[in-house]
């Protein structure tokens, strides 16, 4: 789930993984374990939010 919400944001803003890496100091590795299903820790979380000028909230709610 998180990595839908996270890639459907990327793909709104026109923004890639590498700029996202470049933004929140996580390595990209990191990132594409989010996609395989790796549960992020809160403060990646926080750190991604921020990057993409979301609320914490967007990572919650169902589609």
């Amino acid at each position: 789930m998180l990595w839908k919400k996270m890639k459907d944001e990327l793909d709104k803003q026109d923004m890639s993984v590498y700029q996202l890496v470049k933004k929140t100091g996580i390595k990209e590795s990191t990132i594409w374990n989010y996609r395989n299903g790796v549960e992020p820790s809160f403060k990646n979380v926080c750190k991604i939010a921020d990057a993409l000028g979301v609320s914490l909230d967007y990572f919650r709610e169902d589609d």
